[in-house]
């Protein structure tokens, strides 16, 4: 890397490259555990969809990081404070209430921010975003059907429901927090600005909750620490069973 832009090109599509994997990870532990074989089937096809966007970002940042790692070395060989996924995607899956509000709420962000990603100045990036389109568009439409089915269920489908969305909402601010790397790609047109993002998101949300009969959870404080490798406690026991063959036997292939 040469330059101050590429470093942070580098180091976003590394934040986005993490994020998915990781809830990729978290998403195909139910597979065999889900509460129905359609809901067992298609979260370990969503968890698929994001493995597959995970590795197009992995390969851009190795190419522009050109220092000779491999999209394995990234996954496989970096310690929880080198990771710079969102902290909502390294919440444990908890009930399957948890797992859907999770999703959700990451999978309305998600389709606003590669739809803006498809006009980057960055013609990678743009490339990336635009094959990732359907699939996210996909996952959006499944989550927020699954909201507004267990939301507007019964009561107690209801009550988990809002639980669940109590307990990530405090997450969710990290998704629209800018620092120097998110500021440095606005400026140069690479990415779109979270300030942008953030009413859409909101209006969509709330538009899906309304139809689901749950309330919106107040915003208060909100956790960050994700993107710059500060971690909660979940990522070291998520990652000490992703990497485990890799550590243990190192070099191993299938």
């Amino acid at each position: 890397m040469t330059s101050a832009l590429e470093r942070a090109k580098f180091e976003y599509a590394l934040r986005l490259a993490d994020s998915n994997l990781i809830l990729a990870q978290r998403l195909t532990a139910w597979c065999g555990h889900g509460p129905a074989l359609e809901e067992d089937m298609a979260t370990a096809n969503v968890g698929l969809d994001l493995l597959g966007q995970a590795r197009l970002w992995y390969g851009y940042a190795v190419e522009l990081e050109g220092r000779g790692r491999t999209e394995d070395d990234l996954a496989y060989l970096r310690d929880a404070p080198a990771w710079r996924n969102l902290l909502i995607v390294e919440q444990p899956n908890g009930n399957y209430g948890d797992t859907i509000a999770r999703q959700f709420l990451y999978d309305t962000w998600h389709q606003l921010l590669v739809a803006g990603l498809a006009r980057s100045r960055d013609v990678r990036m743009a490339e990336i975003a635009v094959k990732s389109e359907k699939e996210v568009a996909y996952h959006v439409r499944r989550s927020a059907d699954m909201m507004i089915r267990l939301g507007d269920g019964t009561d107690q489908s209801r009550t988990i429901m809002q639980a669940a969305l109590a307990r990530l909402w405090p997450f969710t601010g990290e998704m629209f927090a800018e620092d120097e790397v998110d500021l440095l790609l606005i400026e140069s047109g690479v990415i779109p600005a979270a300030g942008t993002l953030a009413d859409s998101w909101r209006h969509d949300v709330e538009q899906v909750l309304e139809r689901a009969t749950l309330a919106v959870p107040r915003s208060g404080w909100m956790q960050s620490g994700g993107k710059s490798g500060r971690h909660t406690e979940h990522l070291g026991h998520l990652l000490t069973e992703m990497q485990f063959l890799q550590r243990a036997y190192p070099g191993a292939q299938w």
